[in-house]
């Protein structure tokens, strides 16, 4: 099967993350990490990406940024990736990749869920334990959201300058936010969306984002499709596919009709009482006559015991029967 498009909606911030090969680390010392941030630094600044948070830890990379089309992310973590595995190969006398395959990444709705993904990157420290304090981990941009330092990485997103009207109010609050605990099943909803590389937000915003994405943002159904049973025919009923309405059946008088047709102008000769040796052409032709003096009804057959009438001798110049001579 063909592997989907990267998941793109126009101006939505996405939560990206990269993982170790088997686990093993991908930054080994103070070199490898600055380097790697250098390698960030120049890919969003050439291919437009805007870098809201991020995160390096010894066996996985965290980001959360804002492409500014569909290539941009995908283009700045191949230039990412180029660079910077062949510094750790080449350091470290190795080959092959250094990544657990490709980035995972998801779509989030920002109103709901980008304050969220920045404190679930800049709080993987200590979740995985490796400090006590976020602001006490080096690699990573809670020192700057916080005001320790100023990272020149970082593009600040609107919904963080909604924190307060100036620096300080804004860094404040953010630091008593990240000091809340975490929602764990909120935290556990944005982790599955970004390794699955389906959408995260409410009802409303995912249908709005299925209109904007460059492909589907959610999985298809499982299974085949439900198959449809029809109405069981009643006995003795035609089904209504077999004959359509308002065609003449063959066995019909009319259409629509299911009495059987009556006989055309006197009809064979074995209906008429004619001699079975005349053929059925003939005899309908002498019948039809009295059919139409009749109003288009055959003659009856005589009664037991009855003789037959008296044949009508054939008008002026009709055909005879059998002879074929007027």
């Amino acid at each position: 099967m063909a592997r989907l498009a990267r998941l793109y909606v126009p101006d939505q911030p996405q939560h990206v993350i990269l993982r170790g090969l088997d686990q093993q680390p991908a930054f080994v010392d103070d070199q490898d990490y600055e380097l790697f941030i250098d390698c960030l630094k120049a890919a969003a600044r050439d291919h437009h990406l805007a870098v809201h948070a991020w995160v390096l830890m010894p066996g996985a990379v965290q980001l959360l940024v804002t492409p500014s089309d569909e290539s941009s992310l995908p283009k700045a973590m191949q230039a990412v990736g180029r660079r910077y595995v062949a510094h750790f190969n080449r350091r470290y006398a190795r080959r092959g990749t250094l990544w657990e395959g490709r980035y995972r990444a998801t779509v989030i709705e920002g109103e709901k869920f980008f304050l969220l993904a920045s404190r679930v990157v800049e709080l993987a420290p200590v979740r995985n334990h490796l400090v006590a304090a976020p602001e006490d981990y080096r690699w990573s941009s809670y020192r700057h959201h916080i005001g320790l330092t100023v990272d020149s990485l970082i593009t600040d997103h609107p919904l963080y300058w909604a924190l307060g009207n100036t620096p300080f109010e804004r860094q404040r609050a953010y630091r008593e936010l990240c000091e809340q605990p975490l929602d764990e099943r909120e935290t556990n909803q944005l982790m599955q969306a970004t390794l699955k590389g389906w959408v995260l937000g409410s009802d409303t915003w995912r249908d709005w984002a299925s209109r904007s994405a460059n492909r589907r943002v959610s999985p298809l159904p499982r299974g085949r499709p439900r198959k449809v049973r029809e109405a069981p025919t009643p006995a003795g009923a035609q089904p209504a596919s077999q004959t359509p309405a308002g065609a003449t059946s063959p066995a019909a008088g009319f259409p629509g009709s299911n009495q059987p047709a009556p006989a055309a102008h006197g009809g064979s000769g074995a209906a008429s009482g004619q001699p079975g040796g005349q053929s059925a052409t003939h005899s309908g032709a002498h019948s039809g006559g009295q059919g139409d003096d009749s109003g288009g009804h055959a003659p009856s057959s005589p009664a037991a015991g009855e003789s037959p009438p008296a044949s009508t001798p054939p008008a002026h110049g009709e055909r005879k029967p059998g002879t074929g001579a007027h």
